[in-house]
């Protein structure tokens, strides 16, 4: 069953007033007696725990004072901050192009991000990729999503967000599936060129590069790309959305994926000899056309 935003919310919001209702009752008080702890009348407090309204920040450190959980305070704060804005529409973001899915609100991020965890299983991730590359791919984007056409523009922007790989204070630690190296956007030429890309890239002093080969006995197999950016965000996209979390907890999780992914990986010149082999394979079938 697919999730629309609007239900994503409201699954988040009802989620988060479980998660107060439990700290009220562990804490062994009634609705009522949480509502005069906290100086608001006690239907508001139904109306948190069930999902119906959000609870503002003060409101969760009221909650967490009266139920003697102040430690749950910024985990709850942050889960609450992100309930109605963490699952972005792709579609209502589109409706001006794709440069605005792709360009200058994600600047500051990438500015003030020091270490970058990047995890994609069948994509080239975009700070490594070629114009051609990406003008192939967000084609189908454009289509699918029926946005403007400025597929010029919204290249442009990838290709200066592409400066950030430079920043010597900047780490990049990018994982990729196998599949990543095999999966076309464009021609055989427009693969093959941006698989040179990425093993000029990999030399960079600011990147390290892991890939995980293909037919591998194996401990984690996550279900979507991901990003980390610092500790402070994890970022992932489905076929129609963005989702941010910003949960310190949450993002914990997808750092422990990340360290099983960089156990899964090979490395130096092993991952060089994935990548090269794949060129060789695509030389030939280029030969034939």
């Amino acid at each position: 069953m697919s999730i629309t935003p609007s239900s994503s919310a409201k699954q988040a919001r009802e989620a988060l007033g479980a998660r107060l209702r439990e700290l009220r009752k562990d804490a062994g008080l009634t609705a009522r007696a949480l509502a005069a702890a906290t100086s608001q009348h006690f239907t508001r407090v139904s109306k948190i725990e069930h999902g119906v309204q959000a609870p503002s920040d003060n409101d969760i450190r009221d909650w967490c004072r009266a139920c003697a959980a102040e430690d749950q305070i910024p985990d709850l704060i942050a889960t609450a901050r992100v309930v109605e804005s963490s699952y972005l529409e792709f579609r209502r973001q589109a409706r001006s192009g794709m440069r605005r899915v792709l360009g200058p609100h994600t600047v500051q991020l990438y500015e003030n991000t020091e270490l970058f965890r990047v995890y994609e299983h069948n994509v080239i991730p975009g700070l490594f990729q070629t114009a051609e590359y990406a003008a192939a791919m967000l084609s189908f984007w454009v289509q699918f999503l029926n946005t403007p056409d400025d597929i010029q523009a919204a290249v442009a922007a990838r290709m200066e967000r592409q400066r950030v790989i430079y920043h010597r204070h900047k780490q990049f630690s990018v994982i990729l599936e196998e599949q990543a190296l095999r999966t076309w956007f464009g021609t055989a030429k427009t693969q093959a060129g941006q698989l040179d890309r990425l093993l000029a890239v990999m030399s960079l002093p600011t990147v390290t590069l892991g890939i995980v080969p293909m037919m591998k006995e194996r401990a984690a197999v996550p279900s979507a790309g991901f990003w980390i950016f610092d500790e402070s965000l994890a970022a992932l996209e489905t076929p129609t959305a963005s989702i941010e979390v910003t949960r310190p907890q949450e993002i914990g999780l997808y750092v422990s994926m990340f360290g099983y992914l960089q156990k899964d990986a090979v490395y130096g010149q092993a991952a060089r000899r994935l990548i090269t082999n794949t060129l060789h394979e695509l030389a030939q079938l280029i030969a034939t056309l």
